[in-house]
């Protein structure tokens, strides 16, 4: 019978390819990223849209949309849909991802919508959940699939998943941090917490206004935070320049900025992240513990990329912390691992549809 239902799973699979593609989206709150089935990762652009608020009509989305951040009239306002990973504008969301369908298919539509897993921060409520669905499905999606991102990203850096044996991921994105450990296809334990990339950004800000008195904007920050953030004291220090608006005079200034700083503004956010993934581990069973003792903990998201940070998540949890290779892609890879075998990843999934639990 295990066999029967494989074959039917597989004619399935190459019969919907024919007349629409698969697709797997990492829905992130900083950026979105989206993989087709047979070609790979074929977008990663903004979770941004400018909408111009005197016609309601959206004027750009994606990279076009982040390069008119702070530089746009005043009607026109570029907004993120997602707030902390989840949708907080339904309507603009549907917008985005719409147009990221359909460069997807290269603007080309199909005759029937193409099947989508979307990956999501753990422990959303079944609202969050409904309002992810029901966006993708406005969108032009014919089945829609919700996967937990830490599930997403382990499947995404092959850790045995299914096996009667723990694995613990830290996924660092740009609004929320997921930490979960994983046995058997699910989610032993988990922690969603609000400390990740754009939480960083703003505590460059806010420390840059106290210490220089200087204004900077989020672009700024972020730049900053990828060019000079390291956790630990380096024997080379990294510097950057940055021009701001001077509160003081209002006029144009420009100051140099060095990774000292840098680890002095996102200090308290770093330890609240720790602080996060040791409550974790203090509630995961022993079993599954020993398990992750042998294995090490994973890192997946932008974060990840953070100089040092693995080697101060390895002292303060007393277990090998490891980065994979492309930390960054590893939610959208695990999404597109599914849409491959749907079957094998039934009980990974949120939400299925058909005879994998269906969603109308």
């Amino acid at each position: 019978m295990e066999v029967v239902r494989r074959w039917i799973q597989i004619i399935r699979t190459k019969i919907s390819g024919l007349f629409s593609d698969d697709i797997g989206i990492d829905l992130g709150t900083a950026n979105t990223l989206v993989y087709v089935h047979g070609k790979g990762i074929v977008i990663n652009e903004p979770s941004m849209v400018a909408i111009n608020q005197k016609t309601g009509q959206v004027v750009a989305i994606g990279n076009d949309a982040k390069n008119m951040l702070g530089r746009t009239p005043a009607h026109v306002v570029a907004v993120q849909p997602l707030i902390d990973g989840v949708i907080s504008d339904f309507e603009v969301a549907e917008e985005m991802l719409g147009y990221l369908i359909r460069k997807a298919q290269d603007g080309k539509p199909k005759f029937f919508g193409p099947r989508v897993v979307i990956g999501v921060p753990s422990g959303i409520t079944s609202v969050q959940v409904r309002s992810v669905q029901d966006a993708a499905r406005n969108a032009g999606a014919r089945e829609v699939f919700i996967v937990e991102e830490p599930m997403a990203a382990a499947i995404g850096i092959r850790l045995p998943v299914n096996n009667p044996s723990g694995s613990m991921i830290i996924d660092i994105g740009g609004g929320t941090t997921d930490i979960g450990v994983i046995s058997l296809g699910g989610l032993v334990n988990a922690k969603n917490v609000n400390i990740a990339g754009d939480k960083l950004n703003d505590d460059i800000i806010n420390y840059v206004r106290g210490e220089f008195k200087i204004l900077i904007g989020t672009r700024t920050a972020e730049a900053i935070k990828i060019a000079t953030a390291s956790v630990f004291e380096n024997e080379n220090p990294f510097e950057e320049t940055i021009r701001g608006r001077d509160l003081v005079s209002g006029l144009p200034r420009e100051v140099v900025i060095t990774d000292a700083d840098v680890r002095e503004a996102i200090g308290s956010s770093i330890d609240q992240l720790v602080d996060a993934a040791k409550e974790v581990l203090e509630t995961a069973p022993p079993e599954v513990i020993s398990d992750i003792m042998q294995k090490g903990i994973y890192l997946a998201g932008g974060g990840a990329l953070i100089r040092g940070l693995p080697m101060l998540l390895s002292e303060n949890l007393g277990i090998q912390v490891h980065v994979p290779d492309d930390p960054l892609t590893a939610v959208v890879r695990g999404t597109g691992m599914i849409l491959e075998d749907l079957q094998k990843y039934e009980e990974t999934l949120i939400t299925q549809s058909h005879e994998l639990s269906p969603t109308e």
